[in-house]
């Protein structure tokens, strides 16, 4: 039974390219920024904007997850066990727990980030100027960790596999 699964079973190898760290450091000022960022409309917008604060984060969270997991879909990927929500920092949010294509990777935060600006564009419209600006500093702090692993990896071919851990993102080709 055992040699019989062995012939039927597939087998990946995947050989490591690059290896990012995200170092302490990296963490701390990304962990520091919504501080900043809270003092700073406090005093340049109004003190309510505390309350816009505490809730566009949220909001935007789950925007972020309507959106990956709509482009999951039409993109026909099995994500039901690959993609997760994680409360893990740096990588706050919808993302993969698993080894993924790169090219899949680019494809749903490049919609996210896309859509995202569209939607929140939109609410300058009809919504205070407090909250907009913490709708726009939340897409763009949650996004912050994916950017950075699309720059680390600026120049790698598009078919390998992309992995995240906490200490580090990992790029692995077959």
């Amino acid at each position: 039974m055992a040699e019989e699964n062995h012939m039927n079973a597939t087998f990946y190898h995947y050989k490591l390219i690059k290896k990012i760290p995200v170092t302490r450091i990296w963490v701390r000022c990304y962990l520091l920024l919504p501080y900043i960022a809270i003092i700073a409309e406090m005093v340049l917008i109004s003190w309510t904007s505390l309350f816009y604060f505490a809730l566009a984060g949220p909001l935007v969270l789950w925007i972020h997850y309507v959106i990956s997991r709509s482009v999951l879909l039409l993109s026909g990927a099995s994500y039901h066990k690959r993609w997760k929500f994680s409360m893990q920092i740096p990588w706050i949010g919808y993302i993969t727990d698993q080894h993924i294509s790169f090219r899949l990777f680019r494809k749903v935060y490049t919609y996210i980030t896309a859509i995202g600006l569209l939607l929140f564009l939109i609410f300058i419209f009809v919504s205070p100027l407090s909250f907009v600006v913490s709708l726009l500093f939340w897409h763009l702090w949650l996004l912050l960790p994916r950017f950075y692993a699309y720059a680390r990896l600026k120049g790698v071919r598009q078919d390998g596999m992309i992995k995240f851990n906490n200490q580090d993102i990992s790029y692995y080709q077959q």
